[in-house]
């Protein structure tokens, strides 16, 4: 069944479905009526001369600026030009699609005044997967993800380029080949097409997406090196948490204590520890706290997928045009900068417990660096080395771009949210995750070979899914290979997968 986009019931789980999955979409029957009762009423107030920021006067500093009838009809087509002032490599495509996605539900609320087609043809275009080319980079995060969006909307009037069945093609033959026909623009259209931060927002859908089953396999890893460590099992009690109250540390702390359920460390035959350290006892609180920090990120990015990021708005029922910034990013780019801090913050306790694993001072026995003849083979002592260069990264990467405004168009845009630059940081951001949480397993996997002791259901299953790719680390050999596949693998989500189908569906 389709997608229906209805303004009103876009989740990020659809989105990503959309986006990533190439679910097709329509239109509810409603919402392309409000579409066309909305554009009725621009085109009265067009005949009645009435003036409309965008419509039949220039944009941004040129607001002042009216257009006569001939320029009306002829503004939208060079207002997309100069906007479509990018630059860098194509964003991927499943952000461009989940883009589209997004100005579809903004046009589904009747506010935008934009001609049925341009709304009709966008979804065309997602059905029929021809993907606007959109450089990375252009786009403030105020007044709308402008750059990138005029780039798709040039498709609107038979320019630009397109990915169409694997081959990047003039916007033309893309649309010829998918039998779509080009609209082009009409008065309004074209800042209709552009205006919103639905770049952003697509971007960080599909970021908390991944993050939030990144944690999830950062609490499975978490149990593997406990395990392995024989920490102290009552920090993972939820009754501790309870007393606290966060959602998020109780959660983990159950999704941890479920992982390791059966293992002679949760039955109480190890002997271990009266008190761990902070990298073993705190986790269901740093991991928790990253997820309640994403959780409120979730609930802000869908109010804004589902809310109207226009200027001007129009209001049928009301006959009115209201203008303002309902496009600015910071809503979005605020609690996102916060969920790419979180996911850091995530990573940087990993590589402590990484730490704990390969020092033999503080691995409870385990040999010096995971190595079998320690000494002679180093085993993974350079493991930790990357993990630390792709944290510092991270922690460069985590200084908040929502407050790095700086002022644009003649001072008319004199705060912007800088909305793209927190979305693109976070898609780094993550990419350097996989990779620190892959070394953590790796290196858990190892350890837990060392041990003499019955694992628990859940590490069990992690540990037998790593060996798929990585086998044990016996003798030295070249070690980025395996690093490469484990940070493939939690990408994938594969150990997530398998773990929830032995100990159940983790929170």
């Amino acid at each position: 069944m389709p997608i229906v986009l209805d303004g009103s019931s876009l989740t990020i789980e659809k989105l990503v479905a959309i986006a990533r999955d190439n679910e097709k979409v329509e239109l509810a029957p409603e919402a392309l009526e409000r579409i066309k009762v909305c554009r009725a009423m621009l085109e009265e107030k067009l005949a009645n001369k009435e003036i409309m920021y965008g419509t039949n006067t220039g944009i941004g500093e040129f607001s002042e600026t009216m257009l006569n009838d001939e320029q009306v009809k002829e503004f939208q087509k060079y207002l997309i030009y100069n906007h479509a002032a990018g630059i860098g490599e194509p964003l991927p495509i499943e952000y461009v699609r989940g883009a589209l996605a997004g100005r579809i539900n903004v046009h589904a609320h009747g506010n935008s005044g934009c001609r049925p087609e341009i709304t009709l043809t966008l979804i065309e275009m997602l059905n029929k997967g021809v993907t606007p080319v959109v450089c990375t980079k252009g786009s403030v995060g105020a007044s709308g993800d402008l750059a990138p969006m005029a780039q798709a909307a040039l498709l609107l009037m038979g320019e630009g380029e397109a990915f169409y069945n694997g081959e990047r093609l003039a916007g033309s033959e893309a649309m010829r080949r998918a039998g779509i026909n080009v609209p082009g623009l009409q008065a309004r259209d074209g800042l209709a097409a552009i205006n919103g931060s639905n770049v952003l927002t697509a971007m960080s859908a599909i970021h908390i997406y991944d993050m939030e089953r990144f944690l999830k396999q950062a609490e499975i890893a978490a149990a593997m090196s406990i395990e392995a460590l024989l920490g102290n099992m009552k920090p993972y009690n939820t009754k501790l948490h309870e007393l606290r109250g966060f959602k998020g540390a109780i959660t983990s702390a159950k999704n941890i204590a479920k992982v390791i359920e059966g293992s002679d460390l949760a039955t109480g035959k190890m002997k271990t520890k009266v008190q761990d350290a902070y990298s073993m006892r705190s986790t269901p609180q740093v991991i928790g706290a990253a997820r309640d920090a994403i959780a409120y990120a979730r609930s802000q990015v869908e109010i804004e997928l589902n809310g109207v990021g226009d200027n001007p708005i129009f209001i049928p029922e009301e006959k009115l045009t209201l203008t303002g910034a309902n496009f600015q990013g910071s809503p979005v780019s605020l609690p996102m900068d916060m969920a790419g801090a979180a996911i850091t913050m995530v990573c940087v306790l990993s590589e402590r417990r990484l730490n704990r694993l390969t020092n033999p001072a503080l691995s409870q026995g385990l040999p010096d660096f995971l190595a079998h003849q320690p000494g002679f083979y180093s085993g993974m002592m350079l493991s930790q080395y990357t993990a630390d260069h792709l944290i510092v990264e991270q922690r460069i990467l985590s200084a908040p771009a929502s407050i790095q405004s700086i002022p644009a168009a003649a001072d008319q845009e004199d705060f912007v949210s800088m909305g793209m630059n927190t979305a693109l940081k976070n898609g780094q951001i993550l990419d350097n995750a996989y990779g620190v949480l892959g070394i953590e397993f790796m290196a858990a996997a190892q350890a837990m070979d060392f041990r003499q002791f019955l694992a628990g259901h859940g590490t069990q299953k992690a540990r037998e899914v790593i060996r798929k790719y990585v086998e044990h680390l016996e003798v030295d050999r070249p070690l980025y290979n395996d690093h490469n596949a484990m940070k493939k693998l939690v990408q994938s989500g594969e150990i997530l997968e398998e773990v929830e189908k032995v100990v159940g569906e983790l929170g």
